[in-house]
């Protein structure tokens, strides 16, 4: 999907595309639940179904769509097993699918910038950019702890340079009171390995992974600290047309 979606946008497909990625485990960000623009669609159910997986989160960020008027989302989780009204009013945030079984689901809220920032909105079409001021959006992260003893922990951090480094200084905090089995993923919004350095966590992945038709930065990761790198093979990256980030998979031995 483009992001954001317009009016008009053809979204039939976009499940089976995420899931003809292969995961077990997929984290995905900027999704759209109920909303008007993306067709009144659950996209995070919809991916699970297509994925014949049992198990789903979606955790809002926002009640409301980005582009209209909202208000920040406070602890509502919506899963397999349900949810709430609010949050089927129309949201938007993160989620998690998986076909390994989920014990147990956590959220943590990381806040956001009270200040926004010119962003450079490249077109697929001309292939060149615009600055577009943009506010920032509450951040959080989304745990799914496993039945095969991983905690897989999801997150899209702000674009606002010094508050997404807090927010991963809090987050690295959160994720160590899960052990060591850990996998902490998504979009940082920090470029040059930025959320490994100066840690006990390492990058599984290293590929640039933005804009999606020509990658020139990396912004998304897949971090452990309890994987040797001999134990992680890294597939090869599936060009998509539902997103304007590259995906990262990796299957850990």
């Amino acid at each position: 999907m483009t992001i954001p979606p317009k009016s008009g946008d053809d979204f039939s497909g976009f499940a089976q595309s995420a899931a003809d990625l292969g995961a077990d485990v997929l984290a995905i960000q900027e999704v759209d639940h109920r909303l008007i623009r993306s067709n009144s669609s659950g996209q995070t159910s919809e991916i699970a179904l297509a994925m014949n997986a049992s198990d789903w989160a979606f955790a809002p960020s926002i009640i409301g769509s980005p582009e209209e008027k909202w208000r920040a989302s406070d602890d509502e989780v919506a899963t397999n097993s349900g949810s709430n009204s609010e949050i089927e009013s129309g949201s938007y945030g993160i989620g998690i699918i998986s076909k390994i079984k989920v014990l147990k689901w956590h959220r943590l809220n990381l806040g956001r910038s009270l200040v926004g920032m010119p962003l450079l909105i490249p077109n697929t079409e001309t292939g060149k950019a615009k600055a577009i001021y943009i506010k920032d959006e509450p951040r959080l992260a989304l745990a799914a702890e496993l039945e095969n003893g991983w905690t897989v922990i999801n997150t899209h951090l702000s674009f606002v340079p010094g508050m997404n480094l807090l927010q991963l200084r809090k987050l690295k905090s959160w994720a160590d009171s899960f052990g060591e089995k850990v996998l902490l993923l998504g979009d940082f919004n920090l470029p040059g390995g930025i959320p490994a350095i100066g840690s006990n966590w390492q990058s599984l992945h290293v590929q640039n992974t933005y804009p999606s038709w020509k990658p020139k930065i990396q912004f998304d990761y897949i971090l452990s600290k309890g994987v040797a790198l001999k134990d992680v093979i890294q597939v090869p990256t599936t060009k998509s047309a539902i997103s304007d980030h590259l995906p990262l998979t990796i299957e850990i031995n």
